[in-house]
């Protein structure tokens, strides 16, 4: 049974700051409008307000560096061992051949997506350098269309790559620099905030699941405010670049929000029973997982729809057992 409050905290959960209340009753706004909202200019799509950013001019420079920064992003969402030099494209490759377990090959699989990616990165590079030199380099060039393919062959062999937690892969961050590569700066720009809102979406799911499966219980009276804040802060991380001057402020409440989540202290009087601090103790474990969860794809800023999935069925299954408690104890003499 969730409390009122609760639920009126449920009920705000789109309001700030990026779904306005005035903005959620507006069905008609067009995503890719833009509005100044409290002196930040604000992108709606799908929902939420999220905040915008001018994209750099449609060069190749600029499509090099986004690329150089997709990499990195990506290197440091996915598991370890997979950053291979492209210079070493031929050797992952072989190994990823004649590997014949599976289990194996799965990783050299990952570590081969990593090569080609990293391979992709370098003839930009090089591709930069000569344009610099003032040569025309076009779409038809040789290089050109390598790039492509080393781009297009990583995104297949990237859905052997799983995220660094060892939860689900996140073929979005494999597909990006192939987008980038293929589409205006700009529209990549555009095509980002469409998954950021998906993202943000995933993050209020979530939420709702923890004070739903939570909220109003005696044993973890008050967590809804601490996961609110978190996720809220959340949120607001996702939607900031690194280079905002903004982000030692917003990293901080973000970082210090998940502290005071994972830290919170049940409400232990009265529980004496094997079963109850078994509650307990399953219930705290939930929570982290559920604030792993939203740290994961805040940081990442793709949704991770196969662990959210699985974690909200695992708060069903938790609340089921917790009403069965409930139900137990009633009966008791």
């Amino acid at each position: 049974m969730i409390s009122c409050s609760a639920q009126c905290m449920i009920s705000c959960l789109h309001c700030q700051p990026h779904e306005p209340k005035w903005a959620a009753m507006n069905t008609l706004i067009a995503n890719g409008t833009v509005r100044v909202i409290g002196n930040i200019e604000r992108v709606y799509y799908d929902g939420y307000w999220i905040k915008a950013y001018d994209p750099p001019a449609d060069s190749l420079r600029a499509k090099k560096q986004l690329i150089e920064a997709l990499t990195r992003r990506l290197f440091n969402h996915v598991e370890h061992g997979i950053n291979i030099p492209g210079r070493r494209l031929n050797e992952a490759r072989q190994a990823f051949e004649s590997e014949t377990e599976p289990a194996r090959k799965r990783v050299k699989g990952a570590m081969l997506a990593g090569a080609l990616f990293n391979r992709a990165t370098d003839i930009f590079t090089k591709l930069m350098e000569l344009q610099e030199l003032g040569i025309e380099i076009d779409e038809e060039n040789a290089l050109m269309r390598e790039c492509g393919f080393c781009l297009q062959e990583a995104l297949t062999f990237g859905k052997m790559v799983l995220h660094r937690s060892g939860e689900e892969g996140i073929d979005e961050l494999w597909g990006e620099p192939f987008r980038a590569f293929s589409i205006p700066v700009e529209a990549f720009y555009d095509s980002r905030y469409i998954k950021i809102a998906q993202t943000l979406r995933d993050i209020d799911r979530i939420a709702q699941v923890i004070v739903s499966t939570f909220g109003g219980t005696r044993l973890f009276e008050g967590i809804e405010s601490l996961v609110l804040r978190f996720t809220e802060a959340a949120k607001i991380k996702c939607e900031t670049l690194r280079t905002d001057p903004a982000i030692f402020d917003v990293w901080a409440d973000f970082a210090v929000a998940g502290e005071e989540l994972a830290a919170f202290a049940p409400r232990l009087v009265g529980a004496t029973s094997a079963e109850d601090l078994q509650l307990v103790a399953d219930g705290l474990q939930l929570i982290v997982q559920g604030r792993d969860l939203v740290g994961h794809i805040t940081r990442a800023r793709v949704p991770m729809p196969k662990s959210t999935h699985e974690y909200i069925e695992r708060c069903e299954h938790y609340s089921a057992r917790i009403h069965r408690h409930v139900q137990g104890c009633m009966k008791l003499p």
